[in-house]
Parts: structure tokens; C-alpha cells; sequence
């Protein structure tokens, strides 16, 4: 079982849409016996709080369904998950000043390093933003998710 988690702030608007969407991906591949995906934010801001409602009506807009609740990174997820992708810079050094030793540094990545039809370097957060920006979200991870999910099925 290959095991990925998507890392953003908050665990509500970003992450949870990574996770739901490469979950949609995996079911759609019939691989949901073989790749399974969660996510976590490293701040506590909305712990046990479902997505955001406008990154859940942009997901719906594609056919995408948002659930889950939001829950904080654990040093432990570090050993339970083969790959954790940091959806921007801020959180993807957070999660390395979590691992000091860098014991885990090679399962840290950046999410836009799968994107392969946007130029974006991180994913943005929506959070304060229009309805745009979470459109633009949603289009950007279901780029990325398709390219990693390729990316895993090759290895």
C-alpha cells in the first residue's frame, strides 16, 4: 500500500481538495486497493473543521466531492506516509524543521513539482481570495494530482 499525504496550513481549503481529488483519480484507476491519501495542515487554526465551502462548490464544479475534517501534522506521520507533499514553501520548510535529523527529508515535496500544464511553483492559498483563486486551485491540482498519480504508477 503506497500512502501519500497533502500538507497545507489549515487543512481546509488546499490539502483537503490534493487529497479528495487524487482520491477521485485513484478511484477512477480502480487503485483504491493499492494508493491511499490523507491530509493535515501544520498550523491547529481549524482543527476538526470540514473544507471550506467555496473550495468544496469549485471541486463540485468538476464533479469532485471535498470531505474529510481538518487535523494537524504529527512528527509520526513522517513513518506512516511514503510520500507528504508541501503545498507551498512556508509549509514545506515547516515540515522539514520537523525533521531535524532529515531522516524523512526525501519523502518532503513540493506539489507544483508534479504540475505539468501551469508554471506555478507553489499552490496559492485561496483562502482570502475570490472565487478565482479557488477555481484556480482545483485546475492546478487536478493537474498535479494526474501527473503524480502517473508518476506513481511508473515506479
Amino acid at each position: 500500500m503506497y500512502k501519500l499525504l497533502f500538507v497545507c496550513l489549515g487543512n481546509i481549503c488546499r490539502s483537503p481538495s490534493a487529497e479528495n481529488i487524487m482520491r477521485y483519480l485513484i478511484e477512477k484507476e480502480g487503485l483504491s486497493d493499492q494508493i491511499v491519501c490523507d491530509s493535515a495542515g501544520t498550523a491547529s487554526y481549524h482543527l476538526g473543521e470540514p473544507p471550506d465551502q467555496r473550495m468544496k462548490a469549485a471541486a463540485e464544479k468538476r464533479g469532485i466531492k471535498l470531505e474529510g475534517k481538518a487535523r494537524q501534522f504529527q512528527p509520526s506521520d513522517f513513518e506512516k506516509y511514503d510520500l507528504i507533499l508541501a503545498m507551498d514553501r512556508d509549509n514545506y520548510w515547516s515540515l522539514v524543521s520537523l525533521d531535524p535529523e532529515k531522516k524523512y527529508r526525501e519523502k518532503i515535496k513540493m506539489m507544483c513539482n508534479y504540475a505539468k500544464s501551469y508554471p506555478d511553483q507553489e499552490v496559492p492559498d485561496p483562502y482570502y481570495g475570490g472565487t478565482e483563486g479557488f477555481n484556480h486551485v482545483i485546475d492546478l491540482l487536478l493537474d498535479a494530482c494526474s501527473e503524480l498519480l502517473e508518476s506513481i504508477k511508473k515506479d
